[in-house]
């Protein structure tokens, strides 16, 4: 996995105001958590956060300069801004080398199913148990080839060495079905409409008012 090392600052003030403050100057709020310590407060620098996290995936690890001593750490949650996308608050987990923690990994589907399937995926990722220094940024799983009624399970996966599977093994990741035909997707439309009660506009018919007008004109000529 990635090592990055970032400069952080310890951070004196809080609230919206303060995160807001802190944002301005091109940094990041962060709290620090973990071994029993009080949380604490620090603020990361924004653009080099963004690269790490790019370079390096969610579970990039961080060492941390703080007041001159290094803290090893892993991201834990990431908050985004929901238009802009750049990063509002991040909780590190502090971890030792040595120590094994448990992580939510994101899975890398490859390959091409058969064709006239269909690919339903039930879960992004699985949670794992490694080393802190060497956490996989991904899981790769191929379904190359694989045709209607195939599934693929957390048990079914391809560790990497050294890594523990936490998620249950029977825990349903990726299923395979056949794909609906232009037909199928026809009476599917067809049947929405007919339960939302649309009808086609029904043809002009004269009313009683009209047919008594039309025949009043009709005997004055």
């Amino acid at each position: 996995m990635s090592e990055v090392r970032l400069a952080a600052e310890v951070r004196t003030e809080f609230g919206k105001g303060g995160a807001r403050r802190t944002r301005r100057s091109g940094k990041i709020p962060a709290v620090i958590y973990g071994h029993g310590a009080d949380p604490r407060h620090v603020s990361l620098p924004a653009r080099e956060f963004a690269q790490a996290i790019k370079r390096g995936g969610g579970n990039v690890l961080l060492t941390l300069t703080v007041d001159g001593k290094d803290e090893l750490t892993i991201p834990k949650a990431v908050q985004r801004h929901p238009i802009r996308g750049d990063f509002e608050h991040v909780d590190l987990i502090a971890v030792r080398r040595g120590e094994r923690v448990t992580i939510d990994v994101p899975l890398l589907v490859t390959g091409d199913i058969a064709p006239g399937a269909m690919l339903g995926q039930e879960h992004t990722t699985v949670q794992i148990e490694a080393e802190a220094t060497h956490l996989p940024s991904e899981i790769e799983v191929s379904v190359a080839g694989l045709d209607a009624g195939a599934h693929i399970t957390a048990g079914d996966l391809t560790l990497p060495s050294g890594t523990t599977l936490v998620t249950d093994a029977e825990t349903l990741l990726l299923n395979v079905v056949t794909a609906p035909t232009a037909e199928d997707i026809e009476a599917d439309t067809a049947e929405s409409i007919a339960g939302l009660g649309i009808v086609e506009d029904a043809p002009e018919t004269e009313t009683d008012g009209e047919a008594a007008r039309d025949n009043a004109e009709g005997e004055s000529n």
